[in-house]
């Protein structure tokens, strides 16, 4: 699975793309779905999902088309195939799992890469997948949503820079009060 060059085109610097792996249509539609809005928001570059869900797909695309910013989602992803192709062009895969490294400890050194793949799982992780990563990293040793996860990890590895992001194209946009709820049209 190799990037097209329009996906190549919307990550300058430090891409960082998400691959989503044991979604079960059924059951984790809104979860998925939150957690390519929360990559997109907090700077990923993307979401590759492991499962076919046009919904899933068709939801992020219509926040990215009404709120801006470029964020690609492709469903129907084999997972290895992903890890393997990710790999042959110079990327690096992070596993969040609370069973790794100690996320302070290790994201300098993540950092350091400019191609990371950010694996967060649903259902229960193939074991496979902790051999294949570069770097298992542990967001708390407790129990968590793997949206918080993504969050925490992209709000460190970005420094919070990520949280001052304009994203071109919107066609709606926020304007921040203290109460209510204010929106411009663009």
């Amino acid at each position: 699975m190799v990037l097209s060059e329009r996906e190549k085109s919307n990550m300058p610097g430090s891409d960082v793309v998400i691959l989503r792996i044991g979604h079960r249509p059924e059951r984790d539609q809104r979860v998925t779905t939150h957690v390519g809005l929360t990559g997109r928001a907090l700077g990923a570059k993307g979401m590759y999902l492991a499962a076919s869900d046009k919904g899933v797909v068709q939801s992020i695309r219509d926040v990215a088309d009404r709120w801006g910013g470029e964020f690609f989602c492709k469903d129907n992803v084999k997972w290895r195939s992903c890890i393997r192709d990710w790999k042959a062009q110079d990327g690096i895969v992070v596993h969040l799992t609370m069973y790794g490294l100690n996320l302070p400890d290790i994201i300098g050194e993540v950092r350091d890469h400019k191609k990371i793949l950010v694996i967060v799982g649903a259902e229960k992780v193939p074991g496979e997948i902790y051999g294949l990563a570069d770097y298992n990293v542990a967001v708390t040793s407790q129990p968590h949503s793997e949206i918080s996860s993504l969050a925490l990890f992209l709000d460190h590895f970005f420094s919070g820079q990520e949280l001052n992001n304009e994203f071109c194209g919107a066609r709606i946009r926020i304007i921040p009060s203290r109460a209510g709820k204010q929106t411009e049209d663009l």
